[in-house]
């Protein structure tokens, strides 16, 4: 076995070698991409009303960006609910041809951080072999990390993820991305995947957490996949199980920890406490939607995946193009990839092979390196503050919060803020999820600080129209508990940064009787 693992380490790091060769060229990937899309579709019903089969002849015959124009000029701007109504509702009761060729199989059911309803997307099967191949792809990419051991490939990979018990609706499935994916992994995977089908197909959370710490024992673990909250919350759980001081000393070959869906900033501290000797962090960006990006080298950050059944537009995130509650205005400023600047906050659309359209996904993204189309996720549309120019955004909130755990020795494991009007003025509220013994001041003092330095607008206002921040401390239940309450507990599920609406009245509701404040 020894030597498979040596063979398989030589080859991914000759292919990956191969790769780096080849030079990037994110526009010409893009439109190869959007021709494969244009053409497969112009037979939809979606196609046949937006004039596919004229932008996909723009594509074939004529240079530069013409194809682009017509497209941004006969399709509109969707997000979830408008796409849904008008299209998806469709495929979804069984129509054929709606926004793709034939009948929808899967429909994702997201866990959506801005709404508090379960959001359906529909997952094709060239979406899964998007998946696969981009999959296969970052693996090949581990030959990048030259510190990974031959034997590495022959250990276990823990995915922590939502159940692959699916639910059959009529003519379709419906569960998490993950539980679709992961029913459908290659043959020769199986061997490798933990917690193994039977565990993963458990749907009760709490049982499986039981389970897969039952069998923790038995595994011998190289890789962890999955969100970075509910991870932390297994190898606790694994780690009081055994009397061990650290995951290591159960699994001493865990080398690599995969994570996506939110920033790993909060949780690190933590994290590495639980590990007790170093792993390597790789990043990727996985969404409902797609296999969008993931880390492809050590010191980078996530590599747009341009030729995988996606095509990608950006609407710089300012004051033109969305509205203080961030919602996207009528016909934005919207950019191919290689328009795109770099340092500068992008909302990001996607047109897929799984049926979406000019999709307003949710998150934002700065560009790091435009030549390679490397991006960090910097927030959501929705979950940004600037209730009077601020404009702080969820990546400064991460930053701040991580600074200062490891400037006070804590461990944070949650945090949420919200904005509110504070006569005459605004304020912001911070509740922060810490088991450590903590002086509430001194933490609000110390992040108010580190966001003045992160963040030059914030530091503006605070000297003028936002004159108060306020901190509460909660324990790390109080956070889970109310996921928990709202059906959000499990694998893909995250607690939203920003709260606002209705999310934001049950939140407060649920703390004021709760943990109502002493005294008050």
């Amino acid at each position: 076995m020894a030597v498979l693992g040596s063979l398989l380490k030589g080859s991914i790091k000759f292919t990956s070698t191969i790769q780096k060769i080849r030079k990037v060229k994110p526009q010409k990937w893009q439109k190869k991409a959007f021709t494969k899309l244009v053409a497969k579709a112009r037979y939809t019903q979606f196609g046949e009303k937006y004039n596919f089969e004229e932008i996909l002849s723009t594509a074939i015959f004529e240079k530069g960006n013409e194809f682009y124009t017509k497209f941004q000029e006969s399709v509109p701007i969707y997000d979830y609910n408008k796409i849904y109504a008008e299209w998806w509702h469709k495929a979804r009761n069984g129509e054929k041809n709606v926004c793709w060729p034939g009948r929808v199989k899967y429909f994702a059911l997201s866990s959506g951080t801005s709404d508090a309803a379960s959001k359906a997307i529909p997952v094709t099967k060239e979406m899964i072999k998007a998946i696969q191949r981009t999959s296969i792809n970052q693996i090949i990419a581990l030959g990048h990390y030259n510190e990974l051991p031959s034997n590495i490939y022959e250990k276990g990979y823990l995915m922590l993820g939502g159940s692959t018990a699916l639910n059959e609706v009529d003519s379709h499935y419906e569960g998490d991305l993950s539980g679709i994916t992961t029913g459908t992994l290659p043959f020769w995977f199986q061997n490798f995947y933990k917690p193994g089908q039977k565990i993963a197909a458990e749907k009760n959370w709490a049982n499986k957490l039981e389970e897969i710490t039952e069998n923790a024992q038995y595994w011998d673990i190289g890789f962890l996949a999955g969100v970075p909250a509910w991870h932390t919350i297994l190898l606790e759980k694994i780690i009081k199980r055994y009397n061990l001081k650290n995951i290591h000393e159960l699994w001493p070959n865990l080398t690599a920890f995969a994570w996506g869906g939110v920033s790993l900033e909060p949780y690190k501290q933590g994290l590495e406490k639980l590990f007790g000797k170093p792993v390597i962090y790789i990043e990727t960006y996985m969404a409902s939607e797609g296999f969008l990006a993931y880390q492809d080298r050590p010191d980078g950050h996530l590599r747009l995946v341009l030729n995988q059944g996606i095509f990608f537009e950006f609407i710089p995130f300012n004051e033109n193009n969305f509205d203080e509650d961030g919602n996207v205005v009528d016909k934005p400023e919207t950019l191919m990839v290689h328009q795109v600047q770099e340092d500068v906050d992008y909302a990001l659309l996607i047109s897929t092979c799984a049926g979406a359209w000019r999709y307003l996904i949710g998150d934002t993204v700065k560009f790091t390196n435009k030549a390679r189309a490397e991006i960090k996720i910097t927030g959501r549309t929705k979950h940004f503050l600037s209730l009077c120019g601020e404009h702080l955004s969820v990546d400064n909130m991460n930053n701040a919060i991580e600074l200062v755990s490891k400037e006070m020795d804590i461990d944070v494991r949650e945090f949420t803020v919200i904005g509110m009007k504070h006569p005459p003025l605004f304020a912001h509220q911070w509740y922060v999820a810490t088991d450590s013994k903590v002086d509430e001041n001194l933490l609000c003092e110390l992040i108010d600080k580190k966001l003045c330095e992160l963040n030059d607008d914030y530091a503006v206002e605070r000297g003028h129209a936002l004159k108060n921040v306020f901190l509460r401390v909660l324990p790390t239940s109080a956070f889970y508990e109310w996921m928990k309450q709202k059906g959000k507990e499990g694998g893909q599920h995250k607690f939203p940064r920003v709260l606002k609406g209705k999310q934001l009245e049950d939140w407060e509701e649920f703390v004021n009787k709760n943990y109502p404040k002493v005294g008050v």
